[in-house]
């Protein structure tokens, strides 16, 4: 009777879990069963979380407001600006578990320490690229779209949108109104 070699007496190692945010597959099968020949004394290396400080941990009280990980990790953060990003953590903050929010226009400017244009152009870019809706007193803060819509990344289709936003029509409308150009 033959006898297996040296090399394959070794157990099988347990099966691997799914590669997940804080954890790797492994690298060359998956949740495959496999003989691995070395480390199979090593124990996996996980990364041992323990709070700072254990008397100050978070606790969710009479409201709580949460911003999904896609809104990173999808690209929608990178296609807001300073002034869009702080009303949108704002509208989050202090809105209802529905995303209603009654704040006034003065009040958020006065909070968030923002001009009223920007406080203007912030809240039609968020409403724009489908994060909130507003009805002229009442936000809410809406479920993230499936993909982060950049605005100034859109094309240009109509003649209203080429008198907003192209630098030529915009040239041309105001020496056509103020005349001739003056250097």
């Amino acid at each position: 009777m033959k006898t297996q070699p040296e090399g394959l007496k070794s157990p099988l190692s347990p099966i691997f879990p799914d590669a997940g945010p804080n954890r790797h597959a492994h690298p060359n099968c998956g949740n495959q069963q496999t003989i691995h020949r070395r480390n199979t004394n090593l124990k996996a290396q996980r990364i041992e979380k323990k709070p700072l400080e254990p008397h100050r941990i978070r606790k969710i009280t009479a409201s709580f407001a949460f911003i999904e990980h896609r809104f990173l990790r999808d690209g929608f953060w990178s296609t807001l600006d300073q002034h869009q990003l702080l009303l949108y953590v704002f509208l989050i903050i202090v809105a209802d578990r529905n995303g209603l929010s009654y704040y006034s226009y003065d009040k958020i400017c006065t909070l968030l320490k923002i001009a009223l244009d920007d406080y203007i152009v912030a809240r039609d870019a968020l409403i724009q690229k489908d994060l909130i809706g507003f009805d002229g007193h009442l936000f809410q803060v809406l479920s993230l779209p499936d993909q982060p819509v950049d605005s100034a990344c859109a094309p240009l289709k109509s003649k209203k949108d080429m008198q907003k936003h192209d630098p030529a029509t915009i040239h041309q409308l105001l020496t056509h109104r103020f005349g001739e150009k003056h250097d």
